[in-house]
C-alpha cells in the first residue's frame, strides 16, 4: 500500500530531481508547451502550479521563492510580468497535460504538457530571433 506517498520519485534523487523539475519548469515557462513522459509531466504540472500562483501574488517575497526554484532570471521575470497577470482571474488549472502516445525507443508513455490559454508565438521564439541574428550579422 502506499499510503503518505506524496510525490513520485521518478526513480532519481532527492537532489536529481530537484534539478529536473526546475529545469522542466523554465523550458514550459519559456516554451509554453514541452513533450515528455507522462509521470515527468504530472509531477511537473504540481510543480508549475505553485509557481504560477506565487507569480499570481507579485510581491517581492514571492518573487524571492520563485527565483530560488527556477534557474534563470529570465523565466522569473516571464512568471512574473506576462504568466501571472495572464492567469490573474484563474481559481488554478494552469496548465493542462495530453497524452501523446508512446516513445518509439522504449514505449515510454509521452504526454505534452501545456498553459490553457498559451501564446502559440511563444514556441521556438528563442531559436527564431538567434536565426535572426545570426542572418543580419552576414
Amino acid at each position: 500500500m502506499r499510503h503518505a506517498k506524496g510525490y513520485r520519485r521518478l526513480n532519481r534523487t532527492h537532489e536529481h530531481r530537484k534539478a529536473l523539475l526546475s529545469n522542466m519548469a523554465g523550458s514550459l515557462i519559456e516554451h509554453e508547451q514541452i513533450k515528455t513522459t507522462v509521470p515527468k509531466a504530472k509531477e511537473l504540472r504540481r510543480y508549475i502550479e505553485k509557481l504560477i500562483t506565487l507569480g499570481k501574488r507579485g510581491d517581492l517575497h514571492a518573487r524571492r521563492q520563485a527565483a530560488s526554484q527556477l534557474k534563470e532570471d529570465k523565466d522569473v521575470a516571464k512568471l512574473f510580468e506576462v504568466l501571472g497577470p495572464r492567469y490573474a482571474e484563474r481559481q488554478g488549472g494552469y496548465v493542462r497535460v495530453l497524452r501523446a502516445g508512446f516513445r518509439y525507443g522504449d514505449m515510454a508513455p509521452m504526454a505534452i504538457i501545456e498553459f490553457v490559454e498559451r501564446d502559440v508565438s511563444a514556441k521556438g521564439a528563442a531559436d527564431r530571433a538567434r536565426l535572426e541574428a545570426e542572418e543580419a550579422a552576414e
